[in-house]
């Protein structure tokens, strides 16, 4: 809705919405919850955040789950399947089968476009779409928008491409021909201004996919200089222009393609096209390593920024973490959290995976892979936007059918659904006043509903202590803690663990849905006190657990540790080979790091390495675990992988642990 008709119908709902609790997303997510009992009511339905969350004005937990639907940023400057599909019944059906945001595709072209007057008519059945007879693109955009009003739906913005072109993505930066960075910033600034009033457009994603290696004429870096090419600046830019303008809009920043390796810098040689020891490489848009280092500073509006990361399956590009056994642990451990999950864990900005998906029942590697990251998400109540919608994206399908009408049911049902946000056996939208689906949803709720909880104040009991933790498997860095559950007279969605270190003040380190939490990053011969409190779904927070207090050991302090190493060439050609090592803690306690060593047949190099860090003397191969992958548990297992010349099996392979 906008603002307008937001003042306009809150006063019918006023006395509904006086004394709303505030909890997290229900069903199966179950995000940290930190808004407060009591909520005023919106007047309108911007959105802030909170830490890792995603508010609304009134500090309730908000999931954004959605779908893209691309079109816009091509060459017809409109929506895909408007030449076969009715606009309004695709927009209801997504509001109705639980999509609460929609990502859109646009070009900087179209922007400037629409800017100077410059309109066209697009490529529309009028015979499916009688509504639309005479209207140009803009106009078309114009009555989409009130569509989403109507049935609930917000929409985020996207510059997918510089040029209104339908591969214009493959592009690596935010500029291009006559597109240049201040046209960029200047055609956000004009959608911003024409659209600052209606909140059904919450979010601004401030440019898809920004991407290049070393060897590419143009790439993205990400650190703190003011460069043309450096696109944190670029992120920082445009965001504070457009909330210059609107200081309510959600600002989006996705990452880039690579980072460099510590010890490299941004001048280092790529060696290897595909994979150089000098950077860490992960898709387009999907490294966001640099923000440890640089984060983006939207300054005043600090609480707008959100981290989006890209991620996809095997069947669009066979990285290398997908060429051996791999599991969810695997790829969180391996990939997700060192490039993005952290973001999440450490409290820095809430994420939205922007784009994820592909084809079902293809490969199972793909339907494994996808697997994984739904259920990461909603384990963790990751925002995320499904691709896509439409059924001509090459190599993921969509969730339409080539009719443009009927659903590819089984990839809905099986990836999609569970990942919407969902309460009650229905649907969660973000506005306020309408139901995501409509007035007359069935298969929806409105945000006031979701949060009224009945008449009068919601549940403003808080759970009970959790118990005494006890520590298990207490390493010179780690130990694990496990206690006994809270209680609640409606349910405990999560548990925060509190670590002080001598008279210092209690921090919250960490935060499951579990009753287990395994405490890293601790010094040799220290001692910490470790509490635990519980949280339900509206916000209350428990006392806190009676003390334990944790002594590390000094050195290893794991004296059955192990771990052994396995060798596995995954592919040869002539004069060349890849190889996978897999590491795996054979001891009966938890390792902070390991080694692999092993001696190099004559005639044989290594070209690149990945997941670890490599040195070499004469024949002798050293490989030491990367920080994200050391800390291994009983009899788990990580792996890192290698390209080379030459062939033959390496001799004396060893690993050490530590």
């Amino acid at each position: 809705m906008s603002a307008r008709t937001k003042l306009q119908a809150a006063a019918t709902v006023a006395v509904a919405l006086l004394g709303l609790a505030a909890a997290a997303p229900a069903a199966t997510a179950a995000p940290t919850v930190g808004a407060p009992a009591v909520a005023a009511a919106p007047t309108a339905d911007w959105l802030h955040t909170d830490g890792n969350r995603i508010v609304d004005e009134a500090g309730n937990q908000v999931w954004l789950t959605g779908a893209n639907w691309f079109g816009f940023n091509a060459s017809e400057r409109v929506f895909h399947g408007l030449w076969s599909g009715n606009l309004e019944s695709i927009t209801r059906q997504m509001a109705q089968r639980g999509i609460n945001i929609v990502r859109v595709p646009i070009s900087t072209q179209l922007l400037l476009e629409w800017k100077a007057g410059q309109t066209i008519r697009p490529n529309v059945n009028t015979y499916v779409n009688p509504e639309l007879e005479g209207l140009n693109n803009l106009q078309v955009f114009d009555h989409w928008l009130a569509l989403c009003e109507k049935y609930g739906l917000k929409v985020m913005l996207d510059v997918h491409s510089a040029e209104a072109d339908n591969s214009g993505h493959v592009y690596p930066v935010w500029w291009k021909g006559s597109v240049t960075p201040e046209l960029f910033f200047q055609g956000w600034e004009w959608i911003t201004t024409r659209y600052r009033t209606n909140d059904t457009i919450v979010a601004m994603d401030i440019k898809n996919e920004p991407h290049g290696t070393p060897n590419d004429p143009q790439r993205a870096k990400w650190d703190s200089s003011t460069d043309q090419d450096n696109f944190k600046y670029a992120c920082e830019t445009a965001g504070r222009r457009i909330l210059a303008i609107n200081p309510n809009l959600l600002i989006l920043c996705e990452g880039i393609e690579i980072y460099p390796r510590a010890g490299a810098t941004w001048n280092s040689p790529n060696t290897n096209p595909d994979r150089s020891p000098n950077y860490h490489y992960n898709w387009w848009g999907g490294n966001l390593r640099g923000v440890a280092e640089h984060p983006v500073n939207l300054g005043a509006q600090q609480d707008q920024l959100v981290y989006s990361p890209h991620d996809y399956g095997p069947l669009v590009y066979e990285q290398p973490w997908f060429e051996g056994d791999f599991d969810k642990d695997s790829l969180t451990n391996d990939v997700w959290r060192p490039n993005w999950f952290y973001i999440h864990e450490q409290n820095i900005a809430p994420l939205l995976v922007g784009e994820w998906g592909g084809r079902l029942g293809q490969d199972d590697r793909q339907d494994r892979w996808m697997a994984a990251l739904r259920d990461l998400m909603i384990e963790n109540g990751i925002h995320h936007t499904f691709w896509c919608l439409n059924p001509n994206s090459g190599d993921t399908g969509g969730l339409l059918l080539d009719d443009w009408a009927s659903w590819d049911e089984t990839k809905y049902n099986q990836m999609l659904k569970p990942a919407l946000w969902q309460h009650n056996g229905k649907f969660v939208g973000l506005d306020h006043q309408v139901r995501l689906g409509g007035t007359d949803s069935t298969t929806g709720m409105s945000l006031a509903e979701r949060y009224a909880g009945g008449p009068g104040p919601g549940d403003t009991t808080a759970p009970t202590a959790p118990g005494r933790p006890t520590a298990t498997d207490v390493t010179a860095t780690s130990a694990t803690l496990n206690w006994a559950a809270a209680t609640d007279d409606v349910g405990v969605t999560s548990y925060e663990v509190l670590r002080a270190t001598g008279s210092g003040a209690a921090t919250v380190v960490g935060t499951v849905s579990g009753t287990t939490y395994r405490a890293t990053g601790l010094s040799a011969s220290t001692s910490y006190t470790f509490t635990v409190r519980a949280r339900d779904a509206a916000g209350n927070v428990s006392a806190a657990s009676p003390a334990l207090t944790v002594t590390t050991p000094a050195g290893n302090g794991n004296g059955d540790a192990g771990c052994a190493a396995t060798y596995r060439v995954t592919s040869s050609w002539q004069g060349g080979y890849q190889a996978e090592v897999t590491v795996r803690n054979t001891g009966t306690a938890a390792i902070s790091g390991w080694t692999v060593t092993w001696t190099a047949p004559a005639g044989t190099t290594i070209a690149s390495l990945w997941n670890g860090r490599l040195t070499t003397s004469g024949s002798t191969v050293t490989v030491r675990n990367e920080p994200y992958n050391g800390q291994l548990a009983a009899d788990a297992s990580t792996t890192f992988g290698l390209t080379g010349s030459g062939s033959g099996t390496p001799s004396g392979l060893t690993c050490t642990a530590s």
